[in-house]
């Protein structure tokens, strides 16, 4: 561990970040003494800061003094407040700032006849409704333990199930934003088959769907028709027999790195996260992006206080919808009685994080330095190259399920406080923003980012690292979430609208 007390991350910076516990009266950082014991991950002031004054961290705003601060306090709920009237920094990012191109330029995929490039081969037994969960879990269960050993270039079944698809308008926004889910994960290219199973009464009918693919890998049926659960389990191991054979006949070629799309989340976030874990992540993306991949990022209100750092290198027709979200997402805060700055939870505020403003600002680091090139509706099939955003909740599971829906075809998840998540048919990479998290939960982290705390590693080589394991997973290797397996419940789509 570095002998260090504290980090400043930016000259312009009233406070430091505790890269240790710090006990009242030691030394901060120069000529400033901790006035009270200051938790690892949280702030200290190394100047007086007036009440009303803005606190600044990365250089840019976070929030003002609630009360007159002096050097040496703790800084935290306690007297830091955000203020919508809070003057937001100029970002200075250029929209043609110049990546170099990474060595490594391939990994190892499955392409599917339509030319899209897969990184697993999952077959998923996929729910239009509430009512048929079960049956596709008992589905994917069966077929698992009888089919499965059979082929040995099948990754597994996988139930897609969700508490939605009835009770709900028929054409109401809650109805089209399952629907474009749906569809998005019966047509990604990590499912080599698909079948999708119904009631037969539902609002989300089966028939809306058309899979999509050559015949002999999509099915459907509804349980309805067939007899009853116990009958719905017995056909669909007859028609998995045949989907199983098309899609078991596929071998891994060498692809272009640019075939890969790669959502973005981090949660369980702390006061490390936007220090270690996710400028790593930035690197690693810009990478990618030098390579002709896909980054998206997303979490709508976690970006929030920080949009001018993704605006300032967009184009202006980019810039005007992000912020048209922007104002969606206020308007529906507001009308909920919610505010915005809300969504640190419990878990951050403990690691160190206080407003919104800090939590967003450490949150656009996982985009890198790359422009931002389209601004996509939830779940929308992505298709543009580049750094794009897509609009979601803060709310990974629901997140994560709009990026795989827009054509993800890996996630990597930063996280400070140790988030369990996997998100099948997309492989996801877990990276922990310091080396105590990536000790204690050492089977769930993939990288440990916590190195650079330690003095163990440069942001650069970290990056350049994180950018080889994601070719790694793409290839096949099997990440800590995959190896504990996770997946199956991670299927959350955007519930939104009046259930009646």
């Amino acid at each position: 561990m570095s002998k260090m007390a504290t980090i400043r991350l930016d000259p312009s910076d009233n406070i430091a970040v505790a890269i240790r516990a710090i006990a009242a009266g030691e030394m901060a950082l120069q000529n400033a003494v901790a006035r009270a014991d200051i938790p690892l991950g949280h702030k200290v002031a190394v100047e007086p800061i007036p009440a009303g004054s803005p606190v600044f961290k990365f250089g840019q705003v976070i929030g003002e003094a609630l009360r007159d601060i002096e050097a040496g306090d703790w800084v935290h709920s306690h007297n830091l407040g955000f203020s919508q009237g809070l003057a937001r920094q100029v970002a200075g990012v250029a929209r043609d700032v110049a990546l170099p191109l990474p060595a490594r330029l391939s990994f190892k995929g499955i392409r599917r006849s339509s030319g899209r490039v897969a990184t697993r081969n999952y077959i998923g037994i996929i729910a239009s409704v509430n009512c048929s969960t079960t049956v596709c879990r008992a589905i994917a269960e069966e077929a698992n333990k009888s089919l499965l050993p059979r082929f040995a270039n099948i990754d597994g079944f996988v139930p897609i199930v969700h508490g939605s698809g009835c009770g709900a308008a028929a054409n109401g926004e809650g109805q089209r934003l399952l629907q474009r889910t749906i569809a998005g994960y019966c047509r990604h290219p990590n499912f080599g088959g698909v079948l999708l199973v119904g009631l037969g009464c539902e609002v989300n009918q089966i028939a809306l769907y058309a899979t999509g693919g050559p015949s002999d890998t999509r099915a459907s049926f509804d349980i309805q028709r067939v007899g009853g659960s116990r009958a719905a389990v017995e056909k669909a191991m007859s028609v998995l027999e045949g989907i199983a054979i098309a899609a078991d006949a596929v071998e891994r070629v060498e692809a272009p790195a640019s075939e890969l799309t790669v959502g973005l989340q981090c949660g369980g976030s702390d006061g490390f996260s936007g220090i270690t874990a996710n400028p790593v992540l930035g690197i690693a993306m810009d990478m990618l992006v030098t390579a002709g991949g896909t980054a998206i990022l997303s979490e709508t209100p976690e970006i929030y206080g920080a949009e001018h750092l993704l605006t300032s290198r967009a184009a202006p027709e980019t810039a005007a919808k992000l912020m048209e979200r922007i104002a969606w997402w206020e308007s529906y805060a507001s009308a909920n009685g919610a505010s915005l700055d809300n969504n640190p939870s419990p878990g951050n505020k403990r690691g160190g994080l206080t407003t919104i403003l800090e939590k967003s600002l450490g949150a656009v680091a996982k985009s890198g330095r790359s422009p931002l090139a389209d601004c996509y509706d939830y779940a929308e099939p992505v298709t543009s190259k580049g750094l794009v955003f897509m609009d979601t909740p803060g709310y990974d599971p629901v997140s994560a399920t709009g990026q795989v829906a827009g054509g993800a075809n890996m996630i990597v998840f930063t996280t400070g406080r140790g988030s369990c998540f996997g998100s099948r048919p997309a492989p996801s990479i877990k990276v922990a923003s310091n080396t105590a998290l990536f000790d204690l939960m050492r089977d769930d982290m993939d990288q440990n980012a916590g190195r650079l705390l330690d003095g163990h590693a440069t942001l650069a080589e970290l990056g350049a690292e994180l950018y080889d394991l994601l070719l790694n997973v793409a290839s096949g290797e099997k990440s800590a979430s995959e190896r504990f397996g996770y997946g199956d419940n991670e299927f959350v789509p955007w519930t939104i609208g009046a259930v009646l």
